[in-house]
């Protein structure tokens, strides 16, 4: 499978135009990072939406494109009663993990409203979030996952 390496640089302008494009759109009270892959990502987004943050843990791979089903290994501590929230992750692959978390979400709180936001999604995503910046079929290899999935 091809590989696209970002780096910080890039990284820090891709996170600096999806908050732009993000507050353009949305009202959000709380942002919710999915952790690994979208913690750096909703650092970012909250604090330029001058908003909180908490964190949901799951994980779904194993390894470089071995995927399994989505588990939340850990759980949110906010009240999201009647916020809008914003779901951020890095990429959305086929979406098993974004609809596994909103689905979580719904089941569990009352948000007022729920969005969603990557950088990037595949092709083959059977989930859209309602915003992201690129489409893409390469790997996305993230500047914290290097040795992870790097060469």
């Amino acid at each position: 499978m091809k590989k696209r390496y970002i780096g910080w640089e890039e990284f820090g302008r891709l996170a600096e135009e999806l908050s732009r494009r993000v507050k353009e759109r949305f009202k959000v009270d709380l942002v919710v990072g999915i952790a690994r892959g979208g913690l750096p990502l909703s650092l970012v987004v909250a604090d330029r939406l001058g908003v909180p943050i908490d964190f949901i843990n799951v994980k779904s791979y194993r390894g470089m494109g071995v995927r399994g089903k989505p588990k939340i290994l850990s759980t949110l501590s906010e009240d999201l009663s009647d916020k809008s929230i914003l779901v951020v992750d890095d990429l959305v692959d086929e979406g098993d993990t974004m609809e596994t978390v909103l689905d979580f979400i719904r089941r569990n709180f009352s948000a007022m409203e729920i969005h969603t936001a990557t950088l990037f999604i595949k092709p083959w995503s059977r989930f859209k979030p309602d915003e992201y910046l690129d489409q893409v079929e390469e790997w996305i290899v993230f500047p914290w996952e290097l040795r992870e999935f790097g060469e």
